[in-house]
């Protein structure tokens, strides 16, 4: 098709589908390529760009006094002949050549808009490319076309893939959909989408491929069931696919066979408004497909132009009649005279040319959803506002050489591609174009959802859109309320390797697995995670510890021995009662102390044994209730100090009685000496004042304060140094009486002293491993047991004999009985 202007541009669109290649080497002659499978919407194209030349022309504000041309070839979908017409265009060298008055052929193009296809359009502007010749493309996505150093005068009015990638990715993020399939078609197109996939898809924007599969060129059925098996057997619900709808017919056709349901498509751009597509057979598989398309818009005026079209009124004005005549042909089902053999005997009918394209049912004069057409219609306005702006230049400040302007009889296609990249205007439909500096236009795709309704039609849907502005960045626009699910739960499906791991827990990535399968892995004790698939689990404050969920953390409870609780209770009972029995034993022995055997025993050692037998059972409530600085500071003071004054006058009562049998011995008088009263009361407080010394240094140097945190005793140092020399003076006492066991007496003192040691030793002996097993406010209940324990040890073993005679024997309460006369021998 061509009509002659002052400046012409060129157009490729696909209006047949090519069957036989021709011959295009050089020493063959060159022959017209035999096209076949009339495409509608590839015609529709053509025609809008001859609609948008049309309004240009009779636009005063835009190109005055300018007309323009164009002059459009069919590609037939193949690329030798998309790259021969687009060298036919810029070299003017046509096979045909029509004369009009004083020219001859078809002058040269200025720009070319086309190409439909990310292939050809690397092949043909890689040539233009050479020779500066703007190309805009209305439909080729490939990323690779952003190459400004190998496609330095290419431009597309459509977003390229890597835009249309994210939208998708946004999309799954949207859905929460983390496990995808992917499909491609071998080809530019799908190889370059599948690598800006694998580029940026990952689990921070949007998930993990499950799989990535490529159709087959050939159509291979055992690939395709190859292809269709691993789709069912994956667990993604979610499936992608950037091919053409040749190759998804086919992989459509393996779907129903396998009868695979329970998948949601994500369509590219290219087959998402595919009506091929959108039939009974297809549909109970495709439903509520999402898909990206081209920004739909509108053209006022373009239907009535379409509706002009007739073979008669292309006549005067186009050498080039057989795409008309074949669209009419395509449409009425006739054929112009002279008609093919055989037609008119088998009923076929002859076309007139006057025919109404109203009559009949044909997407031709379908203006309601102009997608590739709106793209073709702005790439046109583009290049006319570039030569617009070009055709302004003032003499003299213009950008070239020397500040030269362009001149319109002698222009040249590499001052057009300057102002091409500078152009920045508003469609009637309200979108800004402009080029970036890739040549690309400012992204805007609309989201469409395939909706089968109940009477068997389909709809397809506009249900969002996403947008890229200088200011906003990506945008993403969803009516989740028009969108159809094609699912017994009209919900969107669920297509994960790995379920959200919830708070309290974390990831943990499955070794040889894609980084969207993993376990939750729930975090230990002190630690949290308080967000939804946290890779790590944080540890809680020192004074806080994690809740039972592990989802926050908590104030740690200050646990200790309280005498609120039973077992609180139950100790500080058992003290007062120690404590009561020491003052009622020392009022016995007070009240009684005239008589033998409380003078036999050394009253006034037993009376400060009594006196520190209490203390030990008192010191022991310092342990219970809460935590202050001054009990801290006390308990093991008080305790050590008790401990030590008991136990030191257990060892000076046992010194006392070894020397008392040395003096009864012939020789042995002299050892009473040195166990007076006063040597007595001087050991006893020469051992307790070292003990005081050793509390005194500990409380200025170490002093023990209130913890919260249980988890470490910070006086156990100390506390092994108490036990130490506790420890010391009772095995002293143990290993003197265990000598003296033997003494002929029959109350032998030694006996007594040597059990309530050997009880002591026990006890302390079994404290330390159960001290340490024991946690929190138990620790304390160990000691204070310990503590009990071993006081009423003593003071049974000590006092309780003595008790017994005096208060139920008394008739044992005698000098002589003591003395082992009467029958009291052992």
């Amino acid at each position: 098709m061509h009509k002659d202007g002052d400046v012409v541009l060129g157009g490729l669109f696909r209006t047949h589908f090519f069957s036989t290649y021709p011959d295009l080497s050089f020493t063959s002659e060159p022959s017209q390529p035999n096209c076949h499978g009339f495409d509608v919407p590839g015609f529709r194209q053509a025609q809008t760009m001859a609609f948008t030349i049309d309004e240009i022309n009779r636009n005063s504000n835009l190109l005055p006094n300018v007309a323009l041309g164009y002059s459009l070839y069919d590609n037939c979908v193949q690329l030798g002949v998309g790259f021969r017409a687009a060298l036919l265009l810029v070299s003017g060298q046509e096979e045909q050549v029509v004369l009009h008055e004083t020219c001859v052929g078809t002058p040269p193009v200025l720009g070319i808009v086309g190409d439909s296809s990310s292939t050809r359009s690397i092949a043909i502007s890689t040539v233009l490319g050479l020779y500066r010749v703007p190309m805009v493309s209305y439909f080729a996505t490939c990323s690779c076309l952003s190459d400004r150093q190998k496609f330095p005068s290419f431009f597309r009015t459509i977003p390229s893939d890597a835009f249309q990638v994210r939208a998708m990715i946004q999309i799954l993020k949207h859905f929460g959909w983390t496990w995808v399939g992917l499909l491609i078609r071998d080809d530019d197109y799908g190889l370059h989408a599948a690598r800006s996939f694998q580029t940026d898809l990952g689990p921070s924007d949007g998930g993990c491929l499950a799989y990535t599969e490529t159709l087959p060129g050939n159509n291979d059925p055992a690939e395709l069931k190859r292809i269709v098996d691993v789709m069912k057997k994956s667990t993604a619900r979610v499936v992608i696919v950037f091919a053409h709808e040749g190759p998804m017919i086919k992989l459509l056709e393996e779907v129903v066979r396998q009868n695979v349901t329970g998948l949601q498509w994500i369509a590219s751009e290219v087959w998402i408004s595919a009506t091929v597509l959108q039939t009974p057979r297809f549909m109970p598989y495709l439903g509520g497909t999402l898909g990206i398309a081209i920004r739909r818009g509108e053209m006022p005026g373009l239907r009535d132009f379409l509706l002009q079209i007739r073979p008669d009124l292309h006549h005067n004005n186009s050498y080039g009649n057989n795409m008309v005549n074949q669209f009419w042909e395509y449409t009425f089902q006739c054929r112009f005279a002279p008609p093919p053999a055989g037609w008119v005997e088998a009923g076929g009918a002859l076309c007139t040319g006057q025919e109404d394209l109203e009559s009949v049912d044909t997407e031709f004069l379908d203006v309601s959803n102009l997608r590739p057409e709106y793209n073709v219609y702005k790439a046109v306005y583009a290049l006319a506002y570039a030569l617009d702006d070009m055709l302004q230049c003032e003499p003299g400040r213009g950008p070239f050489s020397g500040h030269s302007c362009g001149n319109l009889h002698r222009l040249e296609p590499w001052q057009l591609l300057y102002y091409l990249g500078k152009v920045n205007f508003t469609t009637s439909f309200s979108d800004q174009v402009s080029f970036d500096e890739n040549g690309d236009v400012l992204p805007i795709y609309d989201i469409m959802n395939w909706q089968w309704l109940p009477d068997g039609r389909t709809k397809v849907q506009t249900v969002g859109e996403v947008k890229k502005s200088a200011f906003k960045g990506e945008e993403l626009t969803l009516d989740e309320d028009k969108i159809f699910w094609n699912f017994e739960s009209k919900k969107p499906p669920r297509s994960v390797c790995s379920e959200s791991c919830p708070p309290g827990t974390r990831m943990a990535r499955r070794k040889g697995e894609p980084e969207c399968c993993f376990d939750c892995i729930p975090c230990s004790e002190g630690k949290i995670s308080n967000k939804t698939d946290s890779m790590e689990c944080t540890s809680c404050p020192e004074d806080f510890w994690s809740s039972p969920q592990r989802d926050y953390c908590v104030p740690k409870k200050t646990e200790f021995l309280s005498y609120h609780e039973p077992l609180g209770i139950f100790l500080t009972a058992t003290s007062l009662l120690g404590t009561f029995i020491c003052i009622v034993v020392l009022g016995i022995f007070i009240y009684h102390h005239r008589t033998p055997i409380v003078r036999a025993n050394n009253s006034e050692l037993s009376f400060q044994l009594l006196l520190s037998l209490k203390l030990c059972f008192l010191c022991s409530l310092l342990f219970i209730g809460r935590p202050r600085l001054w009990t801290c500071q006390l308990r093991h003071a008080a305790f050590g100090i008790s401990f030590v004054l008991c136990v030191s006058c257990i060892l000076v009562k046992t010194m006392v009685v070894l020397a008392v049998f040395k003096a009864s011995k012939p020789g042995g008088e002299a050892s009473l000496k040195w166990f007076g009263v006063l040597q007595q009361r001087g050991t006893v407080l020469v051992l307790t004042s070292f003990q005081a010394v050793i509390c005194t240094v500990w409380l200025v140097s170490a002093s023990p304060v209130p913890h919260k945190n249980t988890k470490y005793h910070s006086d156990k140092i100390v506390y092994e140094l108490l036990l130490g020399y506790i420890g010391l003076l009772a095995i002293l006492s143990f290993l003197l009486a265990f000598l003296a066991r033997n003494l002929p007496d029959s109350f032998n003192e030694a006996k007594l002293i040597t059990f309530s040691m050997l009880i002591f030793c026990a006890v302390w002996v079994a404290f330390v491993p159960a001290y340490i097993s024991s946690p929190g406010k138990y620790a304390d209940a160990v000691e204070v047991f310990a503590i009990l324990a071993s006081s009423f040890g003593l003071l049974v073993a000590l006092f309780g004999p003595k008790c017994y005679i005096i208060l139920l024997r008394p008739e044992r309460n005698t000098r002589k009985a003591i003395m082992g006369r009467g029958g009291y021998k052992r």
